[in-house]
């Protein structure tokens, strides 16, 4: 039995699946690491940042509870960029922050974190310091439970390093034994109504979010919309993609501006919005929000995003479930068949010609669609190339698309090499721009430590290229601190231990992509200058 509040909470770490805790140690934080159960593997970061962004990507590839541990305020600081992102996509992670001395916090000693319990809102879900050393298990326990049960986002616990060498508070057993189940359900007269009313759609739309991507395949889904004869748009900025993006009736990722998503919608009399908020807007476009005569609901199992909505009904219910119940419903039968087959009638479009010294960033993806699995895992963060990699990439696998949900740059490296830990059965390929990769850089060396075999490809332009193009959407192209230059990605990479390449056209990173790799690698590419405004009208 357990005889520390330390020993119950590994115990209920190990009891709830964790196998994996990503960190970066303080002062305060090495009496809750002594005696970690040899089941739990403990991954190094060296910046906070790329701590949360590995624990990220490790959470939504694998479907499980991603664990960091903080140190205190300045640690947690550090990662408060990349919990933007984990709050966003409602990432199941729980933060475990080291705390002082308790009978010391109140006089606010050195690396003392005054309202803890606050310092993480509105970011995270569910935020605590437990008032006592016998509370602590059960508050990390409810945490687990917020996070992945309630989906409330991540969760954040600071505990008082003296509270781990106390005695376990009686009833641990019970403690312990817990589980919480998440029963799915949905009321029949809800998916009766939604039935009723795509049957008598003469033009239906469905718009589907990253809710349903990892909770549902892509048959049911592409049964569904193929039935209905809907056009299938994929709800705005997207970190995940719940549809092939190659099959027939895709219409590629929604405009994230008011009027242009209005225009979309325009001549449709029924949308339907599954596992998504309506909408995740970027630049501004005032206008009306629904065309006239187009009704929009939206399905989603988040109530604040049910609440928030500006027009149109909700419900709050499983997204998956209610496709489950629709397609029951409407008598489709979901065919054993795999998504890959609905690509194969698809011709890319030619990549554009290389620019001087410069790849075209189509090309880029011209080559990676040329050269790696079709189950390839990509995790994306470079912005200004979104058009180009939308009108080359063949995505037909669920788990195929990975973005920074809050636009929080820093997310890709470490994201990679968690997503890697996680689906080691994948390869994972990483794309960032040169702006972004300095944001998480130190992932190399985690990399490294860890072996993964992560491909990092980093388009260098020499500048931060979605701002070059709102600058020019805001009138305001005379800014300063647009341009980047000078960065050589390769002996920085080399000095953290991954091996790099510069490769300078497209038949050497043809050669490159074309070799399995080991562990993880990096290439560097020069590209030319390249924005992502086509992509807002057509990415299919």
């Amino acid at each position: 039995m357990p005889t520390t509040v330390r020993d119950v909470t590994h115990d209920l770490l190990r009891r709830n699946g964790v196998t994996v805790l990503f960190g970066n140690p303080g002062s305060n934080e090495l009496p809750f690491l002594a005696g970690l159960p040899r089941e739990v593997r403990y991954v190094l970061g060296l910046h906070e940042g790329v701590v949360i962004g590995m624990a990220d990507g490790y959470a939504q590839a694998s479907g499980r509870v991603g664990v960091a541990n903080l140190h205190a305020a300045s640690g947690t600081g550090n990662a408060m960029g990349a919990l933007t992102n984990a709050a966003v996509s409602r990432t199941p992670l729980l933060v475990i922050a080291g705390q002082q001395v308790r009978d010391t916090v109140g006089q606010e000693v050195m690396l003392a974190s005054t309202d803890a319990g606050l310092l993480t809102r509105p970011l995270t879900g569910f935020s605590a310091e437990p008032l006592s050393p016998g509370d602590v298990p059960r508050t990390i326990a409810q945490a687990l439970h917020e996070t992945r049960v309630a989906r409330s986002g991540p969760a954040y616990v600071s505990v008082p390093y003296d509270d781990w060498d106390r005695p376990a508070p009686p009833g641990s057993a019970h403690l312990l034994d817990r589980v919480v189940r998440d029963a799915t359900h949905v009321d029949p007269a809800v998916a009766a109504d939604l039935t009723r009313r795509l049957r008598a759609a003469e033009r239906p739309l469905l718009v589907l979010g990253p809710e349903l991507d990892g909770r549902i395949g892509y048959d049911p889904l592409m049964a569904l919309a193929e039935h209905l004869g809907a056009t299938v748009h994929v709800a705005p900025s997207p970190h995940r993609l719940p549809f092939p993006n190659r099959h027939r009736l895709f219409g590629g990722v929604l405009p994230a501006g008011v009027r242009s998503v209005a225009a979309a919608l325009a001549g449709h009399d029924l949308v339907l919005v599954l596992g998504a908020p309506v909408f995740r807007y970027h630049q501004h476009e005032p206008g009306e929000l629904l065309p006239e005569g187009t009704t929009l609901v939206q399905v989603t199992d988040s109530a604040s995003a049910a609440a928030r909505a500006p027009m149109g009904e909700a419900v709050v219910a499983d997204p998956a479930a209610v496709v489950e119940s629709l397609l029951d419903l409407l008598g489709v039968d979901v065919p054993a068949t795999l998504a890959a087959d609905a690509s194969d009638r698809w011709t890319p479009c030619d990549a554009p010609a290389s620019a001087h010294d410069a790849l075209h960033p189509a090309e880029v993806f011209a080559t990676l669609r040329e050269t790696q699995p079709a189950d390839t895992s990509y995790v994306v963060e470079s912005t200004s190339t979104n058009a180009d990699f939308w009108a080359q990439m063949d995505l037909r696998h669920p788990g195929s698309y990975f973005f920074p949900a809050s636009g929080g740059l820093g997310f890709g490296l470490p994201a990679a090499v968690g997503v890697a830990l996680a689906r080691p059965d994948r390869p994972v390929v990483a794309v960032v721009g040169d702006g972004s990769a300095n944001y998480g850089i130190t992932a190399l060396w985690s990399a490294a430590q860890l072996g993964v075999p992560v491909t990092f490809v980093i388009l260098r332009n020499g500048s931060y290229g979605a701002l070059r193009w709102f600058a020019g959407l805001l009138g305001t192209p005379d800014v300063p601190g647009l341009d980047v230059p000078g960065i050589d990605f390769v002996p920085l990479a080399e000095g953290y231990g991954v091996p790099a390449v510069h490769v300078k056209d497209r038949s050497a990173l043809a050669h490159e992509l074309s070799r399995t790799p080991e562990g993880p690698r990096l290439l560097q590419v020069d590209t030319s200058l390249t924005t992502p405004e086509p992509a807002s009208q057509d990415v299919g």
